[in-house]
């Protein structure tokens, strides 16, 4: 989710500013001993929505495999919402209760490669979000027609924020049941496809067959129609469903004609659409969007741009509708893979922010693209480092959107070949499908592809708030250079334009010397590369 606004509204946090962190951010951030020991298999959340309440209530029954014998369990759910009881097996179980955090004493003897389930029945007032998506929760508002149009968004927040699961996102569920049981004449939209409707308690029963992080589970809703189409994708046919509300049907019909662009473009530089068993949808939500997986909800107002904004300032931006390209391209990253800790948020928001100049690319050229990083670059602050702190649920600077991608488009600079570029890109999610990772796997996945150290590359991007300069001297037709503001031993391949031909060098942080021909004087660097030049 693009969070630029959000970060203009609240200022700049120093760098430098201390961070305090509590035990409720180790409990929520870190892999405990009471989560370590089982993983992670199914589940059925099983709701009634209230509107009228803003009252939730039901359960969630969690299956899971013992890796190695333990009795006690944690089990995520934030306040106000609370635990009514927790069973296995029927016989109700004692739970101690740390603020959000709850450890269930289990019973029954815990076997090593055994599956066993609990069901934790809660209810509650869930917290309502203030400023969706950024302040998450439910979003309880009215449609222009006066009827409930209701949605969840909860990522950084958590999922725990309005129901009981294992809240990190470590581990994934292999696949779930999603049963909202939604007032009469309204319908449900949740993630994966739709199995039944229970047409007198009107609850609609969604199962997705594939893994799926916390976050990206939701509910949404409203007085909706559905239209559809089959995209004939790189794994075949891909059903794409759409659900807006009654009254925008017919501008969605035009408006939404971005999102088989998307899929083209994408499969194209991505690989195939990694949830073809769960279908795609777009759902329209009371809020701007977010990249819940498979059901990508949108609210930008059938507006190209972001809410009829070019956040590059090139024209580019007015291509397509933000919401639609970023939110879908988060299909790939943050959905197929997906980061481990918070901390890395960067493989989701870098890699999606460079996916918007992807799409330019492939439909409207590769200087268009180039001109969209190049515009965004002006959104980047350089206020702290782009990876978090780990292990307390805290994600980095939000440079991870615009200086990610920039650093990305880097990267394919230095490749210099756009069909070896587009086998990284596809590697990576071949490589790591349906997967958890870590920034480090991600780096060591890319050096290897190009063949090149570019440990002290990452470092400089993503854990430093400086940027390289490319210093230079002319004297007659010999050229000095070399890079200042870098970590140790940072090198790059690097274009510089002379006389308008390119021309290319290989600076590092010690002075280098070369005589060459032309008027040295008309020297650039090109653009394309995100360091600054000094001369």
């Amino acid at each position: 989710m693009n969070k630029f606004i959000l970060f203009l509204a609240l200022g700049t946090l120093s760098f430098s500013q201390a961070q305090t962190f509590t035990k409720q951010d180790t409990l929520r951030g870190s892999i405990t001993p009471e989560r370590e020991w089982w993983d992670l298999n199914y589940y059925h959340l099983d709701i009634a929505v209230d509107p009228d309440e803003k009252f939730i209530s039901g359960s969630n029954t969690i299956r899971y495999k013992v890796l190695e014998p333990h009795q006690m369990l944690q089990v995520d759910l934030q306040h106000p919402l609370s635990i009514e009881k927790v069973t296995q097996d029927g016989k109700e179980l004692t739970v101690t209760h740390n603020v959000n955090a709850h450890f269930v004493q289990l019973t029954k003897p815990q076997v090593k490669g055994e599956f066993n389930e609990i069901v934790v029945t809660y209810s509650g007032h869930p917290k309502e979000a203030v400023n969706a998506p950024w302040d998450g929760g439910f979003s309880w508002k009215k449609d222009n027609n006066g009827k409930d149009f209701v949605a969840t968004s909860c990522q950084g927040l958590g999922a725990s924020v309005w129901w009981p699961n294992k809240d990190h996102m470590y581990d994934e569920v292999d696949s779930m049941l999603i049963s909202v049981k939604a007032p009469k004449g309204l319908m449900n939209i949740s993630n994966g496809r739709l199995r039944s409707v229970h047409k007198e308690t009107n609850t609609y029963h969604w199962f997705v067959a594939n893994p799926i992080n916390n976050y990206g589970v939701n509910v949404n809703i409203g007085d909706y129609v559905h239209f559809d189409e089959v995209y004939q994708g790189e794994k075949g046919a891909l059903d794409m469903d759409y659900y807006v509300l009654k009254d925008n049907l017919e501008k969605a019909k035009e408006h939404f004609k971005d999102a088989p662009k998307m899929m083209k473009a994408f499969e194209h530089w991505f690989g195939p659409y990694p949830f073809y068993e769960d279908s795609f949808k777009l759902v329209e939500v009371p809020y701007l969007g977010m990249e819940h997986q498979s059901s990508v909800t949108y609210g930008n107002q059938y507006l190209k741009g972001y809410l009829g904004r070019d956040l590059s300032q090139t024209g580019w931006g007015l291509k397509f509708d933000f919401i639609i390209i970023h939110e879908a391209g988060h299909e790939w990253f943050a959905n197929n893979i997906t980061y481990k800790d918070a901390a890395d948020m960067w493989v989701h928001e870098g890699f999606t922010c460079y996916s918007e100049s992807l799409f330019l690319d492939y439909h409207y050229g590769t200087e268009a693209a180039n001109a969209y990083v190049q515009g965004i670059r002006n959104n980047i602050r350089n206020d702290r480092p782009i990876i978090g702190i780990y292990n307390v649920n805290y994600e980095g600077s939000g440079d991870m959107y615009y200086k990610g991608s920039n650093m990305l488009h880097t990267l394919r600079q230095i490749v210099n070949d756009d069909k070896e570029w587009r086998t990284i890109l596809r590697g990576l999610n071949s490589e790591f499908y349906h997967k958890t990772v870590t920034t480090a796997q991600i780096e060591e996945y890319i050096a290897t592809k190009m063949k090149r150290d570019l440990d002290p590359f990452f470092d400089q991007y993503l854990r430093t708030v400086k940027i390289p300069v490319f210093e230079y001297t002319i004297k007659g037709k010999k050229i000095s250079y070399r890079f200042t503001n870098t970590v140790k031993d940072f090198t790059i391949p690097l274009k510089v334009f002379i006389d308008d031909q390119p021309v290319w060098l290989n600076p590092s942080t010690t002075w280098q010397s070369k005589k060459m021909k032309g008027n040295l004087e008309s020297l650039r660097v090109d653009p394309n590369f995100y360091v600054e030049t000094k001369s």
